[in-house]
């Protein structure tokens, strides 16, 4: 692991004295991850505090009847405090980390970096930031299950999630996992934006046809 490009990503660092930097080097390991991995399984598999190096994680949650919805991305350089919820006593929920694309991950242990939020006041206050945020996003994602349409909810989604091209390289099943829905649903949505002149479809892509009428449905 080069430690200069981990510390480099720390923003706490400055504030831990010799003996908490060397430790946090020490209590660190680096991942790598294929698309598709799984890397946190709910309450249970409390691995560590996640750092992303390179790559995409997704964060999601799974009903009761099988139903996943996504959460929220995580890219180069951000944290995720989630993989670590035996320390935040807070969280009562299970969440599930995977590979959304080939990834590289710091993970930080978690009796280490519990024992150095109890002791280094930088580091609580960096933590429960983080969490603090996620939350809010999982709060956005509320948000839209329970107040947007199914319409507006897709528009959005494959607006953030077009490439430089205006393609979303996925399929419907891998849609209604990040939004909560059904495959079925999906499909018949997009058929209809199919209909309306907003997208095409090919075999594991959609394509933007016209981004100013999607945008209109999306706001």
């Amino acid at each position: 692991m080069n430690s200069a490009d981990f510390t480099a990503l720390l923003p706490f660092w400055d504030k831990l004295d010799s003996d908490e930097k060397q430790g946090i080097i020490d209590n660190t390991t680096l991942t790598e991850y294929s698309a598709g991995d799984q890397i946190h399984r709910g309450s249970n598999d409390c691995i560590g505090i996640l750092l992303v190096r390179k790559g995409r994680l997704r964060t999601s949650m799974l009903s009761e009847d099988g139903r996943e919805i996504t959460l929220f991305h995580m890219e180069e350089g951000d944290f995720c405090v989630l993989s670590a919820s035996c320390i935040l006593n807070a969280v009562t929920f299970d969440v599930f980390i995977d590979a959304e694309k080939d990834a590289s991950v710091y993970q930080i242990s978690t009796p280490f970096f519990q024992q150095l939020t109890a002791e280094n006041i930088y580091v609580e206050n960096f933590m429960y930031k983080v969490a603090l945020n996620r939350f809010s996003d999982v709060m956005w994602v509320m948000e839209q299950v329970l107040f947007m349409t199914m319409d507006k909810r897709l528009a959005m989604f494959l607006l953030n999630e077009q490439d430089e091209n205006g393609q979303i390289k996925m399929t419907h099943e891998q849609i209604a996992r990040n939004l909560g829905s059904a495959r079925e649903v999906i499909s018949r949505m997009l058929k209809y934006f199919v209909q309306e002149g907003l997208v095409s479809l090919s075999r594991g892509s959609i394509t933007i046809t016209s981004e100013e009428a999607l945008s209109n449905l999306a706001d």
